[in-house]
Protein backbone atom coordinates (compact mmCIF):
# COMPACT_ATOMS: atom_id res chain seq x y z
CA UNK A 1 0.00 0.00 0.00
CA UNK A 2 1.22 3.19 -1.20
CA UNK A 3 1.84 5.66 2.13
CA UNK A 4 0.56 8.92 1.66
CA UNK A 5 2.79 12.10 2.64
CA UNK A 6 1.60 15.86 3.02
CA UNK A 7 3.63 17.52 0.47
CA UNK A 8 4.76 21.39 0.93
CA UNK A 9 5.52 21.53 -2.86
CA UNK A 10 5.20 19.76 -5.79
CA UNK A 11 8.49 20.96 -7.18
CA UNK A 12 11.41 21.86 -4.92
CA UNK A 13 13.78 24.07 -6.03
CA UNK A 14 17.29 24.42 -4.44
CA UNK A 15 19.82 27.61 -5.46
CA UNK A 16 18.06 31.18 -5.87
CA UNK A 17 20.48 32.19 -8.62
CA UNK A 18 19.57 33.21 -12.14
CA UNK A 19 19.25 29.30 -13.22
CA UNK A 20 16.85 27.88 -10.02
CA UNK A 21 14.45 31.23 -10.57
CA UNK A 22 14.28 30.72 -14.17
CA UNK A 23 13.46 26.93 -13.40
CA UNK A 24 11.20 27.89 -11.24
CA UNK A 25 9.13 30.68 -13.70
CA UNK A 26 9.61 28.03 -16.51
CA UNK A 27 7.90 25.37 -14.57
CA UNK A 28 4.87 28.01 -13.61
CA UNK A 29 4.57 29.06 -16.78
CA UNK A 30 4.48 25.74 -18.51
CA UNK A 31 2.07 23.81 -15.75
CA UNK A 32 0.15 26.81 -14.11
CA UNK A 33 -0.83 25.25 -10.83
CA UNK A 34 2.06 23.62 -9.59
CA UNK A 35 3.78 24.32 -6.04
CA UNK A 36 7.35 25.40 -7.02
CA UNK A 37 9.33 26.10 -3.92
CA UNK A 38 12.88 27.89 -4.05
CA UNK A 39 15.19 27.33 -1.13
CA UNK A 40 18.13 29.79 -0.79
CA UNK A 41 20.57 29.94 1.93
CA UNK A 42 21.58 33.80 1.53
CA UNK A 43 19.25 36.89 2.17
CA UNK A 44 18.30 37.28 -1.20
CA UNK A 45 18.87 36.34 -4.93
CA UNK A 46 21.81 36.55 -7.31
CA UNK A 47 24.48 36.73 -4.54
CA UNK A 48 27.24 34.47 -6.09
CA UNK A 49 27.96 33.82 -9.97
CA UNK A 50 24.36 35.80 -10.70
CA UNK A 51 25.61 38.84 -9.32
CA UNK A 52 29.40 38.52 -9.41
CA UNK A 53 29.89 38.20 -13.70
CA UNK A 54 30.72 40.97 -16.02
CA UNK A 55 26.79 41.44 -16.96
CA UNK A 56 27.80 40.19 -20.52
CA UNK A 57 25.04 38.94 -23.11
CA UNK A 58 26.70 36.40 -24.72
CA UNK A 59 26.16 35.53 -28.62
CA UNK A 60 27.39 32.40 -28.18
CA UNK A 61 30.57 32.89 -31.09
CA UNK A 62 32.62 30.63 -28.53
CA UNK A 63 30.62 27.35 -28.58
CA UNK A 64 30.93 24.29 -30.35
CA UNK A 65 28.05 24.11 -32.96
CA UNK A 66 25.06 22.09 -31.91
CA UNK A 67 26.34 22.05 -28.27
CA UNK A 68 24.11 23.22 -25.64
CA UNK A 69 26.34 25.91 -25.05
CA UNK A 70 25.56 26.79 -28.28
CA UNK A 71 22.53 26.34 -28.90
CA UNK A 72 21.03 27.91 -25.56
CA UNK A 73 23.38 30.78 -25.99
CA UNK A 74 22.51 32.17 -29.24
CA UNK A 75 18.11 31.81 -28.31
CA UNK A 76 18.83 33.20 -24.89
CA UNK A 77 20.40 35.90 -26.06
CA UNK A 78 17.78 36.96 -28.11
CA UNK A 79 15.16 36.03 -25.01
CA UNK A 80 17.68 38.20 -22.56
CA UNK A 81 17.09 40.83 -24.78
CA UNK A 82 13.45 40.92 -24.95
CA UNK A 83 12.68 39.89 -21.21
CA UNK A 84 14.84 43.15 -20.35
CA UNK A 85 13.18 45.31 -22.74
CA UNK A 86 9.66 43.71 -21.56
CA UNK A 87 9.98 44.84 -17.84
CA UNK A 88 11.98 47.68 -18.45
CA UNK A 89 15.09 46.49 -16.86
CA UNK A 90 18.65 48.02 -17.69
CA UNK A 91 20.12 46.42 -21.23
CA UNK A 92 21.50 47.60 -24.26
CA UNK A 93 23.39 45.50 -27.26
CA UNK A 94 26.43 47.10 -27.77
CA UNK A 95 28.59 44.14 -30.29
CA UNK A 96 31.75 43.33 -29.26
CA UNK A 97 35.48 43.09 -30.55
CA UNK A 98 37.22 39.67 -30.62
CA UNK A 99 41.12 40.95 -30.93
CA UNK A 100 44.20 38.71 -32.04
CA UNK A 101 46.99 40.70 -31.01
CA UNK A 102 49.73 37.95 -32.09
CA UNK A 103 50.24 36.64 -35.32
CA UNK A 104 49.78 32.85 -33.78
CA UNK A 105 46.30 33.62 -32.45
CA UNK A 106 45.00 34.40 -36.26
CA UNK A 107 44.18 31.14 -37.18
CA UNK A 108 42.23 30.82 -34.14
CA UNK A 109 40.38 33.73 -35.03
CA UNK A 110 39.30 33.20 -38.27
CA UNK A 111 37.94 29.43 -36.87
CA UNK A 112 36.09 31.35 -34.55
CA UNK A 113 34.53 33.34 -37.65
CA UNK A 114 33.89 29.99 -38.81
CA UNK A 115 32.01 28.88 -35.48
CA UNK A 116 29.75 31.64 -35.17
CA UNK A 117 28.59 31.37 -38.61
CA UNK A 118 27.71 28.04 -38.01
CA UNK A 119 25.96 28.87 -34.89
CA UNK A 120 23.87 31.17 -37.19
CA UNK A 121 25.64 34.87 -35.96
CA UNK A 122 26.76 37.16 -38.48
CA UNK A 123 30.53 38.05 -37.53
CA UNK A 124 32.27 40.87 -39.51
CA UNK A 125 36.07 40.32 -40.23
CA UNK A 126 38.19 43.78 -39.30
CA UNK A 127 41.86 44.60 -40.78
CA UNK A 128 44.19 45.89 -38.11
CA UNK A 129 42.63 49.76 -39.42
CA UNK A 130 39.29 48.87 -39.18
CA UNK A 131 39.70 48.29 -35.23
CA UNK A 132 40.11 51.80 -34.93
CA UNK A 133 36.49 52.36 -36.23
CA UNK A 134 35.21 50.55 -33.21
CA UNK A 135 37.44 51.18 -30.20
CA UNK A 136 40.37 53.87 -30.82
CA UNK A 137 42.53 53.11 -28.13
CA UNK A 138 42.64 49.28 -29.12
CA UNK A 139 45.37 47.73 -31.01
CA UNK A 140 45.36 44.65 -33.11
CA UNK A 141 46.31 42.54 -36.44
CA UNK A 142 42.54 41.76 -36.95
CA UNK A 143 39.35 41.51 -35.19
CA UNK A 144 36.09 39.79 -35.65
CA UNK A 145 32.41 42.13 -35.22
CA UNK A 146 29.37 40.22 -32.97
CA UNK A 147 27.07 42.72 -33.71
CA UNK A 148 24.31 40.52 -31.46
CA UNK A 149 26.33 40.63 -27.94
CA UNK A 150 24.92 42.96 -25.43
CA UNK A 151 25.06 43.64 -21.16
CA UNK A 152 22.32 43.89 -18.86
CA UNK A 153 21.41 44.04 -15.30
CA UNK A 154 21.51 40.34 -14.23
CA UNK A 155 20.53 40.63 -10.81
CA UNK A 156 17.20 42.40 -11.72
CA UNK A 157 16.50 39.86 -14.05
CA UNK A 158 17.15 37.46 -11.25
CA UNK A 159 14.36 39.54 -9.00
CA UNK A 160 11.87 39.96 -11.97
CA UNK A 161 12.06 35.78 -12.33
CA UNK A 162 11.70 35.52 -8.51
CA UNK A 163 8.63 38.26 -8.71
CA UNK A 164 6.74 36.72 -12.12
CA UNK A 165 7.46 32.87 -10.95
CA UNK A 166 4.81 32.53 -8.46
CA UNK A 167 6.86 30.90 -6.42
CA UNK A 168 7.25 30.39 -2.45
CA UNK A 169 11.15 31.51 -2.22
CA UNK A 170 12.49 31.07 1.05
CA UNK A 171 15.69 33.16 1.70
CA UNK A 172 18.27 32.10 4.28
CA UNK A 173 17.40 28.50 3.64
CA UNK A 174 20.61 26.54 4.06
CA UNK A 175 19.64 22.85 2.78
CA UNK A 176 21.73 20.33 5.57
CA UNK A 177 20.13 17.14 4.32
CA UNK A 178 17.81 14.99 1.60
CA UNK A 179 16.12 12.13 2.54
CA UNK A 180 14.98 10.64 -0.94
CA UNK A 181 12.85 8.16 -1.70
CA UNK A 182 11.96 7.22 -4.99
CA UNK A 183 8.39 5.76 -4.17
CA UNK A 184 7.45 9.10 -2.24
CA UNK A 185 9.78 12.15 -3.27
CA UNK A 186 12.06 13.89 -1.48
CA UNK A 187 12.52 15.42 2.32
CA UNK A 188 14.70 17.81 2.79
CA UNK A 189 15.81 19.46 6.44
CA UNK A 190 17.10 23.50 6.15
CA UNK A 191 19.93 24.56 8.85
CA UNK A 192 16.96 26.25 11.09
CA UNK A 193 15.74 22.19 11.40
CA UNK A 194 12.17 23.03 8.58
CA UNK A 195 11.72 19.96 7.09
CA UNK A 196 10.42 20.36 3.42
CA UNK A 197 8.60 17.61 1.57
CA UNK A 198 8.22 17.72 -2.28
CA UNK A 199 7.52 15.58 -5.03
CA UNK A 200 10.07 16.43 -7.25
CA UNK A 201 13.93 18.02 -6.84
CA UNK A 202 16.02 20.61 -8.84
CA UNK A 203 19.39 21.56 -8.14
CA UNK A 204 20.83 24.48 -8.71
CA UNK A 205 22.78 25.10 -6.40
CA UNK A 206 25.63 26.45 -8.25
CA UNK A 207 29.38 26.41 -6.34
CA UNK A 208 27.47 23.64 -4.14
CA UNK A 209 25.33 21.61 -6.41
CA UNK A 210 27.82 18.64 -6.31
CA UNK A 211 27.39 18.61 -2.57
CA UNK A 212 23.81 18.58 -3.12
CA UNK A 213 24.05 15.86 -5.42
CA UNK A 214 25.80 13.61 -2.92
CA UNK A 215 23.37 14.31 -0.04
CA UNK A 216 20.90 13.35 -2.32
CA UNK A 217 22.62 10.10 -2.29
CA UNK A 218 23.96 10.60 -5.91
CA UNK A 219 27.48 10.60 -7.72
CA UNK A 220 27.81 12.85 -10.00
CA UNK A 221 30.23 11.70 -11.43
CA UNK A 222 32.07 15.27 -10.77
CA UNK A 223 33.35 17.68 -8.36
CA UNK A 224 32.75 21.49 -8.50
CA UNK A 225 36.65 23.29 -8.82
CA UNK A 226 35.99 26.55 -7.97
CA UNK A 227 38.13 29.56 -9.77
CA UNK A 228 38.12 33.08 -8.67
CA UNK A 229 37.84 35.70 -11.40
CA UNK A 230 39.42 38.76 -10.49
CA UNK A 231 38.22 42.14 -12.15
CA UNK A 232 39.55 45.90 -12.04
CA UNK A 233 37.22 48.75 -12.89
CA UNK A 234 39.20 51.13 -15.25
CA UNK A 235 39.57 54.89 -13.97
CA UNK A 236 39.63 56.37 -17.55
CA UNK A 237 36.52 54.89 -19.02
CA UNK A 238 36.71 57.08 -21.76
CA UNK A 239 39.51 54.88 -23.38
CA UNK A 240 36.87 52.04 -24.04
CA UNK A 241 33.21 52.14 -25.95
CA UNK A 242 32.16 48.84 -26.10
CA UNK A 243 33.26 45.41 -25.17
CA UNK A 244 36.75 44.13 -26.34
CA UNK A 245 37.94 40.39 -25.49
CA UNK A 246 41.37 38.34 -26.65
CA UNK A 247 41.57 35.65 -28.43
CA UNK A 248 40.09 32.48 -26.30
CA UNK A 249 42.40 29.98 -25.83
CA UNK A 250 40.19 26.42 -26.99
CA UNK A 251 41.91 24.19 -24.26
CA UNK A 252 40.47 25.92 -21.93
CA UNK A 253 36.64 27.34 -21.08
CA UNK A 254 38.06 30.81 -19.98
CA UNK A 255 37.39 33.93 -22.30
CA UNK A 256 40.64 35.69 -20.86
CA UNK A 257 41.09 39.47 -19.46
CA UNK A 258 38.52 40.91 -21.60
CA UNK A 259 37.01 44.78 -21.09
CA UNK A 260 33.41 45.23 -20.61
CA UNK A 261 31.62 48.80 -20.31
CA UNK A 262 28.72 47.78 -18.32
CA UNK A 263 25.20 48.59 -17.90
CA UNK A 264 27.02 51.26 -15.15
CA UNK A 265 28.90 53.23 -17.74
CA UNK A 266 31.78 51.83 -16.43
CA UNK A 267 34.45 49.68 -17.76
CA UNK A 268 35.13 46.66 -15.65
CA UNK A 269 38.51 44.66 -16.50
CA UNK A 270 38.89 41.07 -16.16
CA UNK A 271 38.33 38.26 -14.73
CA UNK A 272 41.22 36.06 -14.62
CA UNK A 273 41.50 32.34 -13.65
CA UNK A 274 43.21 31.41 -10.33
CA UNK A 275 42.20 28.52 -8.05
CA UNK A 276 39.85 29.73 -5.03
CA UNK A 277 40.61 28.38 -1.43
CA UNK A 278 37.05 27.86 -0.80
CA UNK A 279 33.86 27.62 -2.59
CA UNK A 280 32.95 31.22 -2.26
CA UNK A 281 36.44 32.49 -1.76
CA UNK A 282 36.61 36.10 -3.60
CA UNK A 283 40.14 36.13 -2.33
CA UNK A 284 43.32 34.78 -1.29
CA UNK A 285 42.55 35.51 2.57
CA UNK A 286 38.95 33.52 2.33
CA UNK A 287 40.13 29.70 2.96
CA UNK A 288 37.83 27.16 4.23
CA UNK A 289 39.79 23.95 5.23
CA UNK A 290 37.05 21.05 4.51
CA UNK A 291 35.86 22.44 0.76
CA UNK A 292 39.77 23.19 -0.04
CA UNK A 293 40.35 19.34 1.31
CA UNK A 294 37.92 18.10 -1.36
CA UNK A 295 39.01 19.90 -3.84
CA UNK A 296 42.35 18.14 -2.89
CA UNK A 297 41.17 15.07 -2.49
CA UNK A 298 39.66 15.07 -5.73
CA UNK A 299 41.84 13.40 -8.74
CA UNK A 300 40.82 15.68 -11.37
CA UNK A 301 42.19 19.00 -9.38
CA UNK A 302 45.78 17.36 -9.70
CA UNK A 303 45.47 16.03 -13.20
CA UNK A 304 44.38 19.83 -14.21
CA UNK A 305 47.41 20.91 -12.28
CA UNK A 306 50.03 19.17 -14.02
CA UNK A 307 48.36 19.65 -17.34
CA UNK A 308 47.91 23.09 -17.41
CA UNK A 309 50.76 24.57 -15.09
CA UNK A 310 52.19 26.92 -17.15
CA UNK A 311 48.83 28.62 -17.70
CA UNK A 312 47.68 28.52 -14.11
CA UNK A 313 50.98 30.19 -13.33
CA UNK A 314 50.47 33.03 -15.68
CA UNK A 315 47.09 33.61 -13.87
CA UNK A 316 48.70 33.34 -10.16
CA UNK A 317 51.05 36.37 -11.01
CA UNK A 318 48.59 37.92 -12.69
CA UNK A 319 46.85 37.70 -9.48
CA UNK A 320 49.50 39.40 -7.21
CA UNK A 321 51.25 41.43 -9.49
CA UNK A 322 49.14 44.62 -10.85
CA UNK A 323 51.75 45.43 -13.14
CA UNK A 324 51.80 41.80 -14.92
CA UNK A 325 47.98 42.04 -14.50
CA UNK A 326 48.17 45.41 -16.33
CA UNK A 327 50.64 44.26 -18.67
CA UNK A 328 48.29 41.19 -20.28
CA UNK A 329 45.47 44.49 -21.12
CA UNK A 330 47.97 46.67 -22.73
CA UNK A 331 48.13 43.85 -25.21
CA UNK A 332 44.84 45.11 -26.00
CA UNK A 333 44.41 48.43 -24.45
CA UNK A 334 48.29 50.08 -24.78
CA UNK A 335 47.60 53.59 -23.09
CA UNK A 336 46.28 51.62 -19.79
CA UNK A 337 48.91 51.84 -16.90
CA UNK A 338 48.93 50.29 -13.25
CA UNK A 339 47.22 53.28 -11.69
CA UNK A 340 44.50 52.94 -14.21
CA UNK A 341 43.09 49.37 -12.27
CA UNK A 342 41.11 50.12 -9.15
CA UNK A 343 40.50 46.96 -7.66
CA UNK A 344 36.85 45.53 -7.87
CA UNK A 345 34.83 42.99 -6.55
CA UNK A 346 35.65 39.19 -7.39
CA UNK A 347 33.73 36.47 -8.69
CA UNK A 348 33.93 32.48 -8.19
CA UNK A 349 33.31 30.11 -11.40
CA UNK A 350 31.65 26.96 -10.66
CA UNK A 351 33.63 24.72 -12.89
CA UNK A 352 32.58 21.43 -13.19
CA UNK A 353 35.61 18.90 -13.29
CA UNK A 354 36.04 15.05 -14.10
CA UNK A 355 37.61 12.66 -12.60
CA UNK A 356 40.65 12.60 -15.20
CA UNK A 357 40.72 15.89 -14.88
CA UNK A 358 38.84 17.33 -17.66
CA UNK A 359 36.82 20.63 -17.44
CA UNK A 360 33.35 20.20 -18.24
CA UNK A 361 32.84 22.42 -21.50
CA UNK A 362 29.27 21.89 -21.79
CA UNK A 363 25.91 22.44 -19.66
CA UNK A 364 25.73 19.44 -17.69
CA UNK A 365 22.19 18.35 -16.74
CA UNK A 366 21.79 14.94 -15.33
CA UNK A 367 18.36 13.38 -14.06
CA UNK A 368 18.12 10.54 -11.13
CA UNK A 369 14.69 9.23 -9.42
CA UNK A 370 12.93 12.28 -8.20
CA UNK A 371 15.49 14.72 -9.08
CA UNK A 372 17.21 17.27 -11.70
CA UNK A 373 20.75 17.97 -10.63
CA UNK A 374 22.26 21.30 -12.80
CA UNK A 375 25.74 20.00 -12.23
CA UNK A 376 27.81 22.63 -14.37
CA UNK A 377 26.14 26.35 -15.79
CA UNK A 378 28.68 28.63 -15.29
CA UNK A 379 29.18 31.77 -18.22
CA UNK A 380 27.11 31.45 -20.32
CA UNK A 381 24.49 30.53 -18.10
CA UNK A 382 23.06 33.68 -17.41
CA UNK A 383 22.39 34.48 -20.89
CA UNK A 384 21.20 30.92 -21.68
CA UNK A 385 19.05 31.24 -18.48
CA UNK A 386 15.87 31.44 -20.20
CA UNK A 387 16.20 28.09 -22.18
CA UNK A 388 17.77 26.20 -19.98
CA UNK A 389 15.04 26.89 -17.07
CA UNK A 390 12.44 25.49 -19.95
CA UNK A 391 15.03 21.91 -20.04
CA UNK A 392 14.82 21.85 -16.57
CA UNK A 393 11.31 22.51 -16.54
CA UNK A 394 10.77 20.21 -19.24
CA UNK A 395 12.68 17.30 -17.21
CA UNK A 396 11.16 18.22 -13.77
CA UNK A 397 7.59 18.04 -15.31
CA UNK A 398 8.31 14.65 -16.15
CA UNK A 399 9.76 13.47 -13.26
CA UNK A 400 6.76 15.06 -11.62
CA UNK A 401 4.12 13.09 -13.67
CA UNK A 402 6.07 9.52 -13.17
CA UNK A 403 4.20 7.49 -10.60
Amino acid sequence: MRQRVAYDCDVLVTGGGIVGLSAAYAISRAAPGTHVMVLEKEQGPARHQTGRNSGVIHSGVYYRPGSMKARYAVRGAAEMTKFCAEYGIAHSVTGKLIVATDKAELPRLHALVQRGRENGIAVRELGAAQIEEYEPEVRGLAAIHVGTTGICDYVAVARRLAESSGAEIHYGARVERIDRRPDLGVAVRTADGRVVRARVLVNCAGLHCDEIARLAGDDPGMRIVPFRGEYYTLARPELVRGLVYPVPDPAFPFLGVHLTRGIDAGVHIGPNAVPALAREGYGWGTVHPRELAATLAWPGSWRIGRRHWRYGAGELRRSVSKAAFTEAVRRLLPAVTPGDLIPAPAGVRAQAVLRDGTLVDDFLIQERPRTVHVLNAPSPAATASLPIGREIARRALKALSQP
